[in-house]
Parts: structure tokens; C-alpha cells; sequence
């Protein structure tokens, strides 16, 4: 039944359009989800007081053209502010940025600016995109960086915008390894033979706790395609990699982030 109603709730967004903009999916189009976003980082309540954002962060949509975080509309002029305490995300030099879409337009393309430079563009010629996910090279541009990316529509003179906070570094590779931790095989050559390590003797008077189910749906968890998870009971399958926040749940989203099984 339940799937049943999450069917016709969105052949109504389809139909009925602003009636039921808040739950149906077919209201919303999308944003860029990791690296988060500054509507995403509003929507999953890292900031506060953003306004009607927080609910709808998939809806900066404005003329293409525009050079700022709110596409120059005043609904969404927070995204545009400065002055805020912006959370910024660590990355190194290639940075990969997924989009959650909820409505897959025809696309022009793709484009990613910085200080007004355009760093990366990704033609779709006019075909409604899949699973969206760039891997961006941003090693010209290494510190405190916010990064301009743009969705532009195919038959639509509108576009999408979307500002993310990055510190650049060249800190791709693996961490160096502590020269005051031992190796295994050092530690293992000092032990008495016969007795058991420090570690083993605090996990043996340990009890064990119980299993926590892996699969339950959660908020501020990076979902990937494929992934199967179980909310309110009833299974779903991940058709668009995402970072989940609270109000998307796969019952809510459902056809758009998520497949009933």
C-alpha cells in the first residue's frame, strides 16, 4: 500500500504541480550534495537561519548568466552572504562534486567556477543526465576557495547554482606513516610466547554488545548508487548517489533518490 500511495503522490506533483510542492519530488530539481553545498549544509541544519532554503535546497534556479551563489535571486540572497561562518571542506587538489537531481532536465551542460574563472565544463548535449558526478582539478587555485558550479538547462533559459567552500591543498596522498607507532610484526617479536597482547586481554574481559543494523536509513550519510537500505519497515534501493538529510526520507523521495523493492 504504501507503495502504492508513494506512486500516486508523484503522478500528482506531475499533474497538480505547487499543490503538493513540499512532498512530491516532481517540485524539485537539484543541487550539488558533496562536496555539501551551502543550501546543503542549510538543509541538513549544519547552518541555521537560512530561511525557506533550509526546506528546499534543489530550488536556486535563476537566468543563466549569473556569477553568484544565488543566481541574483533575494528568496535565496543567504546563499550569498559572506559574512556567514561557511563551513569549509578540506580537499586536495582533484575534487569530486556529486549532484543530487530530482528532476533530470535536458542539460546544456555543466560548469564549475572559481574567482570567476571557469575551471571545468561538461557538455550533455541537450540529453537529460544520469547519476551526476565530476572530478574537478583545482590545483590552480590551492587555499580558501568557493566554488561556483552551474547546472545549465537545455530548453530552458534557466540554470541552477551552487556555491561550495573548499581549502584546497595538495593533500591527495596517503598520510605518512607515525615513526613512534611499532609495526606488528616489532610488537609480535617482543611478546612472551603464550601471551596474549594488552589489547587482546581488554577485548576478551569485554562483553560483546549487540549487532546495530547497517542498513537502516539515516540523515548526514553519504549514500552511493546501488545501495540498499530499510525504512519504516520497507526496502529501497539508492538510484542516485546523495548525501541523505532529515525530510528526504526514501518514503518521501521515493522514485526520485529511491527504488522500492
Amino acid at each position: 500500500m504504501r507503495r502504492e500511495i508513494a506512486y500516486l503522490l508523484m503522478a500528482l506533483g506531475v499533474t497538480a504541480g505547487s499543490t503538493i510542492a513540499i512532498a512530491a519530488p516532481a517540485s524539485a530539481h537539484g543541487y550539488v550534495a558533496s562536496p555539501p553545498s551551502r543550501q546543503a549544509l542549510c538543509a541538513s541544519g549544519e547552518m541555521k537561519d537560512c530561511g525557506p532554503i533550509e526546506y528546499e535546497p534543489q530550488s536556486v534556479e535563476a537566468p543563466k548568466g549569473s556569477n553568484r551563489c544565488d543566481g541574483g535571486v533575494a528568496q535565496w540572497s543567504v546563499l550569498s552572504d559572506d559574512s556567514r561562518n561557511w563551513p569549509v571542506q578540506s580537499v586536495g587538489t582533484s575534487v569530486t562534486f556529486t549532484w543530487v537531481l530530482t528532476v533530470q532536465h535536458r542539460t546544456a551542460d555543466f560548469e564549475y567556477f572559481v574567482n570567476g574563472t571557469r575551471v571545468a565544463s561538461y557538455d550533455e548535449h541537450n540529453e537529460e543526465p544520469g547519476p551526476v558526478s565530476h572530478t574537478v582539478d583545482l590545483s590552480r587555485f590551492p587555499g580558501r576557495q568557493t566554488v561556483l558550479a552551474v547546472w545549465n538547462i537545455g530548453d530552458t533559459v534557466n540554470a541552477f547554482y551552487n556555491c561550495i567552500d573548499l581549502d584546497v591543498s595538495g593533500g591527495d596522498g596517503p598520510a605518512p606513516a607515525d615513526p613512534e607507532q611499532p609495526s606488528p610484526s616489532s610488537t609480535a617479536a617482543t611478546q612472551t610466547p603464550g601471551a596474549q597482547s594488552p589489547d587482546a586481554q581488554v577485548l576478551a574481559a569485554e562483553p560483546p554488545t549487540a549487532a546495530v543494523p547497517e542498513d537502516l536509513w539515516a540523515a548526514d550519510v553519504s549514500y552511493q548508487t546501488g545501495d540498499v537500505v530499510t525504512y519504516d519497515g520497507a526496502r529501497y534501493q539508492c538510484r542516485q548517489s546523495h548525501v541523505s538529510i532529515n525530510s528526504w526520507e526514501p518514503s518521501i523521495w521515493t522514485l526520485a533518490l529511491w527504488l522500492p523493492l
